[in-house]
């Protein structure tokens, strides 16, 4: 049975007559934090979950309880008859509200069958004539649900609530399946805390790196900046500089390409920054790869002094270096005059040893993606497909390749997954929040993610793992887009 995955987060509203099923499926796919049910409801009310005579007092906890979740848009799984169509639609119309999916799962379960599992109830068990009189309404109400404009009227099957750029995954992971294509990885390293401490992390970044070639990956690419950003850590958070890194990795690994992504075009003289991936790509044996970009932490600047222009001056900046990077790195050393940049003499030995060093730029905006498109081999972007299919348009008529960041978190299955998200989320943030922000998904998720990127027009995704422990599942991902 295929798996059914909605988009977190949603609402979810059961319908169908009593003993159609609707609480056990509801158990065996979500969590008991997401479902809302009026049984367990009346048992808080009432005597116990079968104190008829608290039903009203529970349906009214229940309708607050329904509005104040979806008021926090968390995903709600309404766990009761629905058969009054009046409460229906308030539902509905509180997931609209709050710009949430809701969908209705139908439990059409025959009328005998329905009939057999109340009598055989040792709790519960719904009086015949109030079981007939459900099973009744819903004649009705089942021809009722697809006119009420749900985003779908289901039928229970397997089911999941995921990010949201996991819903078209699983047919996405089938096309992977039935006609491969190929796909590079880099992997990003972000975030040098661990552990072992400061005097372990020679020997833990080539452990990392080490098993970043053993699962497959093309490159490893390091963030540049002199303190941690505060989208991953805390400024006084270890944070080594960058191509130093990648000289120590050079050491480190044998077969992966190596780069920033990206380095600020304002962190150093340009020229001298070819003379760092020149010397880098020696050392490497060829593997280098030069990522600039426009530069935006401005705190970093003024902590260590430096100057932060303004966003046309740094455009300028950055077009004079793309040109004069190719310069360096090829024959003769004649002058390069630019815009900004003047540079007498762009003598550079030793020569990289790639006959072409690899130039990269970082970043999503129009003027970005020209510059890309126009200078650059690849331009990496952020965002869903949706973006990416955007950026592709601003580089259909040139050869610059489409690469794409994402933090990733990858588990085995579901139950991992669930495990790896309960660990590594911060206090206080909602589970399905952090799921979204870290692109969380099983290892058929993310081949299927990572397959409609591709269709979009990425030739490499680069991806920073909340969780190192995890490359080895990230092996199987690679390993689907191995031709």
């Amino acid at each position: 049975m295929s798996e059914l995955k909605l988009p977190s987060p949603c609402v979810v509203v059961l319908v169908g007559p009593g003993a159609s099923g609707k609480s056990t499926w509801a158990a065996e796919h979500f969590g008991p934090d997401l479902v809302v049910s009026s049984d367990r409801l009346r048992a808080l009310v009432g005597a116990g979950e079968d104190d008829i005579s608290a039903s009203a007092d529970a349906f009214a906890l229940l309708d607050v309880v329904v509005r104040q979740r979806i008021g926090r848009r968390l995903t709600t799984v309404v766990d009761t008859l629905g058969l009054d169509k009046e409460r229906r639609l308030e539902w509905l119309g509180l997931a609209r509200s709050a710009g949430m999916a809701c969908v209705a799962v139908a439990f059409d379960t025959p009328a005998e069958e329905c009939r057999r599992r109340n009598r055989e109830r040792t709790a519960k068990r719904i009086p015949a004539d109030v079981l007939t009189s459900q099973l009744r309404s819903w004649t009705a109400v089942k021809k009722e649900l697809p006119t009420e404009g749900y985003d779908d009227v289901l039928e229970p099957t397997a089911a999941r609530v995921v990010p949201t750029v996991f819903v078209e995954s699983t047919a996405a992971q089938a096309r992977q399946s039935e006609a491969p294509v190929g796909l590079r990885f880099g992997l990003q390293l972000s975030s040098y805390t661990h552990p072992a401490g400061r005097a372990e992390t020679a020997s833990w970044i080539r452990d990392v790196a080490e098993r970043a070639e053993a699962a497959g990956f093309d490159a490893i690419y390091v963030m540049d900046h002199f303190r941690q950003i505060p989208q991953v850590g805390r400024a006084w958070e270890d944070f080594l500089e960058s191509w130093t890194t990648l000289g120590y990795l050079a050491a480190c690994t044998t077969r992966v390409k190596l780069g920033t992504l990206v380095s600020g075009i304002t962190y150093r003289n340009v020229a001298h920054l070819g003379k760092i991936a020149a010397t880098l790509d020696v050392l490497s044996g060829g593997r280098a790869v030069c990522g600039v970009g426009l530069a935006w932490f401005e705190a970093e600047h003024k902590a260590y002094g430096w100057p932060f222009p303004s966003v046309a001056e740094r455009y300028t900046l950055l077009e004079d270096a793309l040109q004069l990077l190719p310069v360096l790195w090829g024959p003769g050393n004649k002058p390069f005059r630019g815009k900004v940049l003047d540079v007498p003499d762009t003598a550079c030995y030793p020569r990289p040893l790639q006959e072409h060093l690899p130039l990269l730029v970082g970043g999503s905006g129009p003027r970005t993606l020209r510059l890309a498109a126009r200078y650059a081999d690849a331009v990496n972007v952020f965002g869903d497909v949706a973006a990416v299919r955007k950026a592709a348009n601003y580089l259909e008529d040139s050869r610059t390749e489409l690469t794409h960041l994402s933090t990733t978190l990858v588990g085995k299955n579901h139950e991992d997954l669930d495990q790896l998200i309960r660990k590594l989320r911060p206090r206080n943030v909602n589970p399905a929040r952090y799921a979204e922000t870290v692109n969380a998904g099983t290892v058929d998720d993310q081949i299927g993610r990572f397959r409609e990127l591709s269709e979009a027009g990425v030739a490499e995704v680069m991806i920073s793992l909340p969780d190192l422990g995890t490359l080895d599942t990230v092996a199987d991902v690679i390993s689907a887009f191995r031709m």
